[in-house]
């Protein structure tokens, strides 16, 4: 069987094109290092800082990106999109282009011998009811509708001045991690487990790569970290799933925060 390669937390766009460029960059090199031996590519949102597609107008820029997921989808590479908080408002560019399966919500998975659960992360587990709320009302159908009648030239610009704005558009403390208890997507796991039977869990949206064990259970729990900060991505293959960063020798363990 073929590797599969998980990615997730661009936020390509900020805090300038030049850096954005430049991680964007580092992304392409990655894809093409894997080319010849994935069978399929999770991208598990927030590619992009902010993204809106109008029925005839596709925002300006991320063309070596758009090209390398072009040469996947030629080479018979299976992509997948998880709509993230950032670029919630995808519509279907990637599909019709790169035949991309798009996701709006988490996903199960079986690979090889092992039962994967799939999302960005937004929303899950308790507490937060705030941006559940915000979620809910920026991702409705009448918000779009407002949103799509604004020209192009002063949507995209406004949305990119707050983004500019935003903790990824300005420099900030690298995140860390706040213990199992206060966790909420490893909350969300163990809740998950007496539901279903799972081996992996993978999420983005957290901006921290961790790779850890969920409590009196043989499941992990492996967050994607980003590549603002980490450069971190993680390959299944051979029944085993592993996260690693771009460019350094750094593995699973290294990124354990019980192991700290």
């Amino acid at each position: 069987m073929k590797k599969v390669l998980f990615l997730s937390d661009f936020h390509l766009g900020v805090p300038d094109s030049e850096t954005s460029r430049y991680r964007e960059n580092k992304i392409c090199k990655l894809l093409e290092i894997y080319a010849e031996e994935v069978s399929d590519v999770y991208l598990l949102g927030d590619v992009f800082d902010f993204w809106f597609e109008y029925n005839t107008v596709v925002p300006k820029g991320y063309y070596r990106l758009f090209g390398k997921l072009a040469s996947l989808a030629d080479k018979g590479v299976q992509l997948h999109f998880f709509k993230g908080n950032h670029d919630m408002w995808m519509k279907d560019l990637f599909s019709i282009e790169f035949n991309a399966r798009i996701y709006a919500h988490p996903i199960q998975l079986r690979l090889g011998d092992k039962n994967l659960y799939i999302g960005h992360g937004d929303g899950l587990g308790p507490g937060d009811l705030k941006y559940k709320f915000l979620k809910v009302f920026f991702s409705s159908p009448i918000c779009k509708f407002f949103f799509k009648w604004i020209h192009p030239d002063l949507g995209i610009r406004l949305a990119s001045f707050f983004s500019y704005r935003s903790r990824y558009g300005q420099p900030s403390e690298p995140e860390t991690y706040m213990g199992n208890n206060n966790e909420w997507l490893y909350n969300f796991c163990q809740t998950k487990l007496k539901e279903d039977t799972v081996d992996y869990f993978i999420f983005g949206h957290r901006h921290l790569p961790i790779y850890t064990k969920l409590d009196d259970s043989t499941a992990t729990y492996i967050n994607l970290g980003d590549w603002l900060q980490y450069d971190t991505y993680a390959i299944f293959h051979e029944n085993e799933l592993s996260l690693y960063q771009y460019g350094s020798e750094k593995n699973n363990f290294d990124f354990n925060p019980n192991a700290c």
